[in-house]
């Protein structure tokens, strides 16, 4: 299976967590706010009406009148992925070694030469063309047909071309998104051009030499189908992310790299937690998915788990806001306690729609008391499963929580002494990068997205497609962390505060559905979505609360214009003396976390005991998590618990 965006081919972790938030960049028009973003840890402020007026324009994605038809196809396509290629790699890997399958590739690889060739003197491309001569000769005489890649070795450069790319040169202006079963995102262009390139390839005349070109495919995805099925199931919409990706990336358009203007440190940072993933390419296939039905809903919530084979601490992870079970972040610690010995056990954010629609008492989230609540009764749910199945395997029960899972990590904390039986009950709570005040965190995260506003109106658009070209590149490139990022303060808060907003999107779209309260003018259609979420993406996260959320809780009796209510269902600071009382809390922070002032810091400072607390001075929020201390910092915040680590970095135990 061939996806033909590249994004997918890349190892799984860096490139497709880049795609998530390159993704994350999705529709056409967003009318600006009167807001600006601010220094880290300011007041938050706002910007001139002349300004405000203008608007940010988000480039087009491409053209999809077929929109139904291409949902169909990848919802085939996932299907596909993760009942049939994803089992079946899993076998194929355990089978043949890493290197011989990299060898196979190659070999494939070469194999096609007939199609460049072609295709190179089609575009007129001598030189090309005898590049790729000399590479096939190479390679095939010296590199047992093949299988080593001498040529690259021997710096003959590559020239790879195809029909699409041929068809392009001669004018070809595709007009149709096309989501091809099993061959993935395309155009009709391309479409055509690949039954050229099956044409141009001599063995698809003989049989069985025809299969060569399907086994070598399928060798080659079994090494990215983890990562795709993750992607694929994590994302609340992963149509909407690949075909925005994919109308970026296939065309190979020129971007300016260079950097422009001055940086911001802070959000730089925060970029820097997308390249916090899961090592081993094989873990997220060691866990388990289950499913226990919520009682106050009567339906059903998946969760994963991995369990060490003995008796040993559990941790259950709840993510960031909107996150799901395989998020990348949420992969990544999971394998990071696994590997120090712990159990671990993943579940959605209360904010994404797989927790939303199974879990949620309410029809959208809007009450942080009744979010926490619903959180609590799935992680009695789940831990109820696993003590029934695997009873004499789960010691102490340790929550651990970050951004968003943190706040609410740290609200059960407080609730603690009157959590009462069959309730869960925990030995440890980590929280890691929590806000403090949600209403503050909203308003910082609109002002990210407003970032373009400082742009003259006249460049914005052009500007923001540029800064999308620089994530689609940098994805290629698979940036390790630390590395230089060359976005500067607008662009890097841009990305942020759009990644955030994706995430509100789908919160809506998904809250509408069930309990449509009529205030989108456009209909709510599974199928066919464009339209509306252009419309979602004019809300920010206050017109959320102001449009959707408060009229939604004064129905249920609960008045958030009381500023006393507010306060106790967003501010920690209402629960100071339970959280300072509980000492089981450890809490890791960052001191130029944008959703945190100076305020925020020194409450935290008073309120936890030294001991409990670790503040790094950089980071911002999560962008320090790939780095030795902070993880060391995590794994010390689970100290005591008993649990040893691990020599392996994977255990079949828990199949």
């Amino acid at each position: 299976m061939k996806f033909k965006s590249s994004h997918l081919h890349k190892k799984p972790g860096v490139s497709l967590l880049l795609l998530a938030v390159f993704g994350c960049l999705v529709f056409e028009s967003a009318l600006a706010q009167p807001i600006i973003p601010t220094a880290t840890n300011a007041t938050p402020g706002t910007v001139s009406q002349s300004l405000a007026g203008d608007g940010i324009v988000l480039p087009a994605a491409f053209n999809d009148p077929i929109e139904p038809f291409n949902r169909a196809m990848w919802s085939f396509n996932k299907g596909f992925l993760t009942w049939v290629a994803r089992p079946a790699s899993k076998v194929y890997r355990h089978v043949v070694i890493k290197p011989v399958r990299t060898g196979i590739g190659r070999m494939g690889k070469n194999w096609t030469y007939p199609d460049r060739l072609v295709n190179n003197l089609l575009q007129g491309n001598w030189t090309g063309s005898l590049q790729e001569t000399e590479r096939c000769l190479c390679n095939t005489v010296l590199g047992l047909g093949g299988f080593f890649d001498v040529a690259t070795h021997a710096g003959i450069p590559k020239n790879d071309a195809d029909f699409g790319q041929t068809f392009r040169k001669w004018g070809w202006q595709p007009g149709c998104y096309l989501m091809l079963p099993v061959l993935g995102p395309s155009d009709e262009r391309d479409a055509v051009g690949l039954v050229g390139d099956t044409a141009a390839e001599p063995q698809t005349y003989f049989f069985p030499y025809s299969l060569i070109s399907t086994g070598v495919a399928a060798n080659n995805l079994s090494d990215t189908v983890e990562g795709a099925v993750c992607f694929s199931r994590s994302e609340a919409d992963s149509y909407s992310i690949l075909q925005y990706a994919w109308s970026f990336g296939h065309e190979n358009r020129k971007v300016d790299m260079r950097l422009t203007g001055i940086q911001d440190e802070a959000s730089l940072e925060t970029l820097q937690a997308v390249l916090f993933t899961y090592t081993n390419a094989e873990f997220p296939a060691f866990g388990k998915t289950r499913s226990v039905l919520i009682p106050t809903t009567g339906k059903k919530l998946d969760f994963t788990f991995w369990l060490q084979p003995g008796h040993t601490p559990v941790v259950y992870i709840v993510p960031g806001f909107g996150a799901h079970r395989l998020s990348g972040n949420e992969l990544a610690l999971a394998e990071l306690v696994y590997q120090r010995g712990f159990s671990a056990v993943c579940i959605s954010s209360t904010f994404h729609p797989e927790f939303m629609e199974n879990a949620s008492t309410t029809d959208l989230p809007s009450y942080p008391p009744t979010d926490v609540l619903d959180l609590q009764v799935a992680l009695t749910q789940i831990d109820h499963r696993l003590d029934a199945a695997y009873g004499q395997r789960l010691g102490s029960r340790v929550l651990m929580g970050y951004s968003m899972g943190a706040f609410q990590s740290l609200c059960l904390a407080a609730q603690a002494p009157t959590n009462t039986a069959p309730s869960v009950k925990f030995d440890r709570y980590v929280a890691i990068d929590s806000p403090v005040n949600l209403r503050y965190s909203a308003t910082n995260l609109d002002q990210f997205y407003f970032a373009p506003l400082a742009w003259p109106a006249g460049e914005r658009t052009a500007n923001i497609e540029n800064t999308f070209l620089k994530v689609a590149a940098l994805s290629s490139q698979s940036p390790k962390p630390g590395a230089d990022l060359p976005f500067n303060a607008i662009e890097s808060r841009f990305l942020i505060g759009l990644e955030f907003r994706l995430t509100l999107r789908d919160m809506i779209f998904s809250s509408q559905l069930r309990h449509n309260q009529g205030v989108l003018k456009h209909a709510l259609k599974k199928s066919k979505r464009r339209a509306t979420y252009d419309e979602i993406m004019q809300y920010s996260f206050w017109d959320y609360i102001n449009k959707f959320a408060f009229p939604y809780d004064k129905s249920r009796g609960i008045d958030m214009t009381d500023p006393e209510i507010v306060k106790k269902a967003t501010d920690l600071r209402t629960y100071t003396d339970e959280l300072k009382a509980n000492h089981k809390i450890r809490l890791i922070a960052n001191r130029n976390d944008f959703l945190l002032t100076a305020e925020d810091l020194g409450w935290i400072e008073a309120t936890f005991d030294p001991s409990e607390v670790t503040l790094f001075p950089h980071g911002s929020h999560l962008g320090n998590l790939s780095q030795a201390a902070v993880q060391h910092a995590i794994l010390g915040a689970l100290d005591g618990l008993g649990a040893s680590p691990k020599t392996t970095k994977g255990d079949k135990s828990s199949q």
